[in-house]
């Protein structure tokens, strides 16, 4: 089996090797890849555009040639997922999408947490095409200020901020918190209250599934 990643940070890389060994998948079977440069456009450019997606729906190709499926983590740039797995005979996955499933199938009340404002916009229309979402109470809840420790290496108070904002979520009422990025998922050891569901492990049981 062979499962190509790709991230825009290079900090996922670790979060992932992470959970391919909580659920028994060979880290040799994993192949990173990092291009932190589309992140980067989508937040100068205020969200995903058409150009960046298919930037980044081309390079999702170009990894597909030698795969068995792609894995692509970053929730911002999940429609180039669903744009490139429309020319590919390898399964070409959004990370978020077996989040976002597994989610409106456990909970009625969810907190979904993201931390880059362009995030919210793909998360929010990637829920909204599941079954359940009628039935269920969605909100989403913007982490403030923690992407900027995030980018200004402060990884240990990034993680503490989302894991307050997730209990707080919890203290609220909500049943299912769903961490929406990548970078986020270390937040989900630190809560008090419950503990939310991430995308890592989600995303890769779609892939070894697929």
């Amino acid at each position: 089996m062979r499962i190509h990643c790709l991230h825009t940070a290079e900090s996922n890389i670790a979060v992932f090797n992470a959970a391919a060994a909580q659920i028994n998948v060979p880290a040799e079977v994993i192949t990173h890849h990092v291009r932190s440069d589309l992140l980067n456009a989508c937040e100068k450019a205020g969200g995903l555009t058409d150009e960046i997606c298919q930037l980044t729906a081309d390079y999702l190709l170009a990894l597909s040639q030698d795969a068995d499926s792609v894995v692509l983590t970053c929730s911002t740039l999940g429609a180039a997922a669903e744009r490139a797995a429309l020319n590919s005979t390898v399964p070409i996955l959004r990370v978020d999408k077996a989040l976002a499933e597994t989610a409106l199938a456990q909970g009625k009340e969810i907190a979904v947490l993201y931390a880059v404002e362009t995030t919210r916009g793909p998360t929010e229309h990637l829920f909204s095409q599941q079954e359940g979402y009628a039935q269920a109470n969605v909100r989403f809840e913007w982490v403030a200020g923690a992407w900027d420790m995030f980018k200004a290496g402060n990884g240990a108070g990034y993680l503490q901020q989302i894991a307050a904002s997730a209990d707080k979520a919890y203290e609220a009422g909500a049943d299912i918190v769903v961490l929406a990025q990548a970078s986020m998922a270390g937040a989900a050891e630190l809560t008090q209250f419950g503990t939310p569901l991430t995308s890592p492990i989600c995303g890769l049981r779609a892939a070894v599934s697929a």
